[in-house]
C-alpha cells in the first residue's frame, strides 16, 4: 500500500520518554498528521522519517507496553 508523503516542514516533533539526556535511543514521532504517524531519530533531524499508518502505530506501542 502507497501512503503518500506528508509535507513534514512544519511538524512538530516529539522525543520518546524513553530517551535520555546522553542521545541514545532517541526515537521522535509528530502528531496532527490523520491517517499516519511519521517517525524519525531525533540524532538525524533532517534524515529521512518513516511515515507509519496510523493502525500499525497504535498495534506497535500495544505490543511493546
Amino acid at each position: 500500500m502507497l501512503i503518500p508523503r506528508p509535507d513534514l516542514t512544519a511538524a512538530q516533533w516529539r522525543k520518546s520518554s524513553y530517551s535520555n539526556a546522553q542521545g541514545a535511543e532517541c526515537v521522535e514521532v509528530a502528531d496532527g498528521f490523520p491517517g499516519v504517524v511519521p517517525v524519525r531519530d531525533s540524532k538525524v533531524p533532517h534524515g529521512p522519517a518513516l511515515i507509519i499508518p496510523s493502525a500499525a502505530w497504535s498495534a506497535f506501542v500495544e505490543s511493546v507496553k
